[in-house]
């Protein structure tokens, strides 16, 4: 990475500039990184630019904590678990009425089409993960995408594990159903 300059920086060197404040260090983390945590939080976010706002958000805190930024495991990862962490208070603030959909709203129904998910380009199936209710849309992204744990999910989100369960499976169901509306077949 290169500064205004053009001198060449290194990622330590860039982190340690953050950690002393420096403005064109944070410029710089924040150019390497903001594209792919854009994308980390239009998982979640409705619209391209409340996405943008999060990311925002998650920058402020990135930069606020740089400080406790250990170095065991990647940059990338420590920002990453901000930008999720940061989508879902947003989500806890913006959006709490939306978690619970009503039985009736989704039809209910569970098919094994792991190989549907697998042969669709990335960028189809998140289009297609942003039109559900946005409680399934969290827990999907945290289960499927990011990781977590029915358990943590949980915890996260102030919500009973087997609510997490069930969100999960009604958003795979929803899923599929739309899957097979556009013509996607095993």
């Amino acid at each position: 990475m290169r500064t205004s300059d053009g001198q060449q920086m290194s990622e330590e060197e860039i982190l340690e500039g953050c950690k002393a404040n420096r403005e064109e260090c944070q410029k710089l983390l924040f150019e390497k990184y903001s594209r792919l945590m854009t994308g980390v939080c239009m998982r979640y976010a409705d619209r391209y630019e409340e996405a943008q706002d999060i990311v925002q958000d998650g920058f402020i805190k990135v930069f606020k904590k740089i400080e406790t930024f250990t170095g065991k495991g990647s940059l990338e990862g420590w920002i990453r678990r901000i930008m999720v962490n940061t989508a879902l208070d947003h989500l806890r603030r913006t959006k709490a009425e939306r978690f619970n959909v009503s039985v009736d709203d989704v039809e209910f129904k569970l098919k094994d089409k792991q190989e549907i998910i697998a042969s669709m380009q990335a960028d189809d199936l998140l289009k297609i993960i942003r039109t559900l209710p946005v409680g399934y849309r969290t827990v999907f992204n945290m289960y499927a995408i990011e990781g977590y744990t029915h358990k943590e999910i949980a915890k996260e989100l102030d919500i009973s594990e087997n609510t997490s369960k069930s969100q999960y499976s009604r958003a795979r169901a929803l899923l599929q159903k739309k899957l097979e509306e556009v013509n996607i077949k095993r």
